[in-house]
């Protein structure tokens, strides 16, 4: 490999309704997304596990999913693994990890 990078692609259904806001002069899309995998233990057990991710989009991204995304939709994203930190009301600090995604694909109709 000549390089490492950062790169995330996820297949998976939205979970709630996306969340845009404006921030800081520019919009940003809100969502979560569920990914499910099936595997069998060894004694033949059917064991189906399901991920979730947050993700976050930007700009003219954030503008597709406002449009067109909605609870349930089946979609592609492709972006990098991040990691923030905030102050809750309480004064605690926590910890996110997401998507920023720099590519969507929307499934179905």
């Amino acid at each position: 490999m000549n390089a490492l990078c950062n790169k995330v692609q996820l297949i998976g259904h939205v979970g709630q309704e996306p969340e845009v806001k404006l921030f800081e002069n520019k919009k940003r899309a809100s969502l979560t997304i569920a990914t499910n995998e099936v595997y069998y233990r060894d004694n033949g057990d059917k064991v189906e596990q399901t991920e979730w991710h947050r993700v976050t989009a930007w700009g003219k991204l954030a503008d597709i999913v406002e449009k067109h995304v909605v609870k349930g939709k089946e979609i592609a994203v492709e972006g990098k693994l991040t990691h923030r930190s905030y102050d809750d009301k309480n004064g605690e600090k926590r910890y996110i990890t997401e998507v920023v995604a720099n590519d969507l694909l929307l499934f179905g109709k």
